[in-house]
């Protein structure tokens, strides 16, 4: 099998060369939720090509007939040759577990540190399945907002740490870093301010690290993991390749366990490794050893299409509050100013025929935003803004969204 390009073959942007007739015949979630006249650009999918790595990689099992059970070790080895290389991570394999997916793995790492009606504090707004998962597990959601400017408050971690721990409860801290939805990546001092806060209060962190890769260079921003700080030796951290190389459909990730809880990984079921497709490893591996000159490259479309977003934003609809964000390829728009109520989204989809995420499920601080997903061509997303400003124009005032 081929090892893919050398490490000196430029690579193209992969966010451009994608027409919206070939991406329409797609068949996944973005592309099949809303009817054929709905722009989506809602749900975390990038509109690109494989990875050519990834794509010789899953050819080649598939001709082999290698579509067995996955097994830890080759992506254990290509997450920590990754880690090093990009975050200066040194991850030992025995502290690595292979699980479905990030969720998933979520769900078996709270499974070992809460018991029922425990509770689990998150950041709001923040990723949707964080309040879903939780609650189907029988576990109870504190939140700890966000403060003003995007970033974590620790006021706010304090308080929400002393009320999940009332009345002798264990308790887990859901840190999504970088955080989905505002893209802020957490520095290094805030993350050590975490770890300190949880060893104060007894609280386990777990942290959501899916997005780890894609944070550009030319931010200033640097993705710090969480089991790097002082102090994090009794937290959790769970990656997977499947954002940053647009595999989603191809299920893998791993739980990494901190120093201090290497015992409790030991005790997560051996039946979770059987969630993973093998197919979804090998994709993985490609993508985490070989995948590395298509990533500088998404990143460097990704740095051009935030700017371009906000460009977009300040000439067409002035009246949207964004920050440009550090990582992920996600935008948070503060649409409250516009006057479309509560839910900004179903006012684009309804008139603009664009489909964005609504807020509302996001939590406290959701209402009155919706997140945009700008992983796409830059003649798309300029569309998107044209449609979205289409339907403010065409909408009355509605009561709601600023308090």
């Amino acid at each position: 099998m081929s090892a893919g390009p050398a490490p000196d073959t430029p690579v193209a942007n992969p966010l451009r060369g994608q027409t919206l007739a070939g991406l329409r015949r797609r068949t996944s979630m973005k592309w099949r939720t809303y009817p054929p006249d709905v722009l989506p650009v809602w749900v975390a999918e990038m509109d690109t090509r494989l990875a050519e790595p990834v794509a010789e990689a899953v050819r080649a099992a598939v001709d082999l007939g290698d579509t067995g059970y996955a097994t830890v070790a080759p992506y254990a080895e290509a997450l920590a040759e990754f880690a090093k290389l990009r975050w200066d991570w040194r991850v030992p394999a025995e502290r690595i577990a292979i699980v479905p997916d990030v969720m998933l793995g979520i769900v078996e790492v709270l499974k070992l540190v809460t018991g029922p009606d425990d509770a689990v504090v998150v950041n709001s707004p923040v990723y949707p399945p964080f309040y879903a998962f939780t609650e189907n597990l029988g576990r109870r959601v504190v939140e700890a907002p966000l403060g003003e400017d995007g970033r974590l408050d620790p006021d706010a971690l304090r308080t929400a740490f002393a009320a999940a721990r009332s009345g002798g409860h264990r308790a887990a801290f859901l840190l999504c870093s970088p955080h989905n939805p505002t893209g802020t990546v957490h520095t290094a001092a805030e993350l050590a301010q975490v770890a300190a806060l949880a060893e104060e209060h007894g609280v386990r962190v777990v942290a959501d690290e899916i997005h780890a890769p894609l944070v550009p260079p030319g931010t200033g921003a640097r993705h710090v993991p969480y089991l790097t700080v002082p102090g994090a030796g009794r937290g959790f951290a769970l990656l997977s390749a499947s954002k940053a190389w647009n595999l989603a459909g191809l299920k893998a990730a791993v739980a990494v366990a901190g120093e201090e809880s290497a015992h409790e990984l030991a005790l997560m079921p051996e039946e979770v490794s059987h969630g993973p497709s093998h197919l979804g490893a090998i994709a993985h591996v490609a993508a985490l050893r070989h995948g590395g000159p298509w990533l500088d490259a998404l990143l460097a479309g990704l740095d051009e299409n935030r700017r371009l977003l906000a460009r977009l934003l300040a000439e067409r609809l002035p009246g949207v509050e964004y920050r440009v964000p550090d990582g992920t390829f996600l935008a948070w728009l503060d649409c409250r100013a516009l006057g479309l109520g509560d839910d900004p989204a179903e006012v684009f989809l309804e008139r603009g025929r664009v489909a964005l995420a609504s807020g509302i499920p996001f939590g406290t601080g959701g209402a009155g935003h919706a997140r945009l997903n700008f992983a796409t061509s830059p003649e798309v997303l300029t569309e998107a803004v044209d449609r979205m400003a289409a339907a403010v124009a065409a909408s009355p005032k509605r009561p709601g969204g600023r308090p």
